[in-house]
């Protein structure tokens, strides 16, 4: 984010309201990600997006640490495997359950026992300067259709990116 920029000239808290849109170039999804859980507290995460980079997962190392992430699934696109083949290392370390799917989705899933939080937002999981735009909601009838939907996508759409890796690798 922006150093000149808080969070929270740009978003009210979820208590507050229920259904919030953003435009901005001073948010990326890492803050998104570390705002929510400042508020519902330790929670599962399911992203997608159809990227990712070092530097997004930098962040997520960090959140995990601070002991914000009980779970954590990523969806990614197929075409973009090349690129996180050489992330592996990193994304090994950081993300338990990564998925590659023909995805170009981007969706933040944040849930626990209180909270219900979904984020549709047009970042990839990538650092940027751009202007990106975003909606998030607490509504748990929007959470739980996407929740669905995704959950789908990862039984019955996707491949293990450990599998794909591993195939990589016995290849050559």
């Amino acid at each position: 984010m922006i150093r000149s920029t808080s969070i929270t000239d740009i978003l009210a808290p979820l208590a507050d309201k229920g259904y919030q849109a953003y435009l901005s170039n001073a948010l990326q999804v890492a803050d998104i990600l570390k705002w929510t859980l400042s508020q519902t507290g330790p929670a599962d995460v399911q992203m997608t997006s159809f990227s990712i980079s070092e530097e997004f997962l930098r962040r997520i190392f960090f959140i995990e640490k601070e002991g914000l992430v009980r779970s954590l699934d990523i969806v990614l696109d197929f075409k973009a495997t090349n690129k996180t083949l050489k992330l592996w290392p990193f994304i090994a370390q950081t993300v338990k359950n990564c998925y590659l799917s023909d995805n170009h989705s981007k969706i933040l899933l944040v849930s626990n026992e209180k909270w219900k939080v979904a984020v549709v937002m047009s970042q990839n999981l990538t650092r940027g300067n751009r202007y990106e735009s975003g909606f998030i909601t607490t509504d748990s009838s929007v959470f739980d259709s996407l929740h669905q939907q995704l959950n789908f996508v990862i039984t019955r759409q996707s491949v293990p990116f450990h599998d794909i890796f591993s195939r990589t690798v016995d290849n050559h």
